[in-house]
């Protein structure tokens, strides 16, 4: 796993209460990266003729279980992601595993060969690369407020199917999504091992 550092980023105070904490994420120039651009990617994508393919609970969650499966198999890095009903937003690094494309056309195929639907996906994907502080801000606020812009919930928490409840409020959701709650529980992880070894050497008696 890359070794990531956070720094903390303020936004501006037209954020609600549930978002003003938030967004601690932006990570150090210092990160390692995988392809030519060396640049975070925003990707969209969506269903064939803008189909609401993804209305169901249950569709949501099978693209979760997809994205997380893919995160892993590719070494892929996610700092944000939200499932519309008919499109889905992402927040990436570049995977370590393989180029970007290689990794989102596995993504779509997992989700694919999972429904009767045919065909299931658009075919293409947009990517917009992500260079600046700033911009990272911007497109990780707007994958977080896109079903309240969409009128689907009154509040990004309203919305499980996103990163937001990750970084709001710490919770571990299927998808393992990059923030100072997964660095800090990588360092508590890491560190306990070392614990254990010292108790093993000094017993209590």
């Amino acid at each position: 796993m890359q070794d990531a550092r956070y720094r903390h980023s303020v936004i501006g105070t037209h954020l609600t209460s549930g978002e003003s904490r938030l967004y601690d994420v932006v990570m150090e120039n210092k990160l390692i990266r995988y392809q030519q651009s060396g640049h975070f990617h925003f990707v969209t994508f969506g269903c064939y003729r803008r189909r609401q393919y993804f209305y169901s609970r249950a569709g949501r969650e099978l693209f979760e279980h997809s994205l997380e499966k893919i995160r892993v198999r590719y070494d892929m890095t996610i700092f944000g992601y939200v499932v519309m009903p008919e499109h889905v937003h992402l927040l990436v690094d570049e995977p370590k595993k393989a180029v970007l494309s290689k990794a989102i056309q596995a993504l779509k195929l997992s989700v694919s060969v999972q429904q009767e639907r045919r065909p299931f996906w658009q075919a293409r994907y947009h990517d917009f690369n992500v260079f600046t502080h700033r911009k990272f801000v911007e497109k990780l606020r707007y994958i977080h407020r896109n079903p309240v812009k969409r009128c689907l919930v009154a509040t990004p928490q309203d919305w499980p199917w996103s990163s937001f409840r990750h970084f709001a409020y710490g919770e571990a959701g299927t998808v393992e999504v990059e923030s100072q709650w997964t660095f800090a529980r990588r360092d508590r992880a890491a560190a306990q091992p070392m614990s254990q070894n010292r108790d093993m050497g000094h017993p209590h008696w």
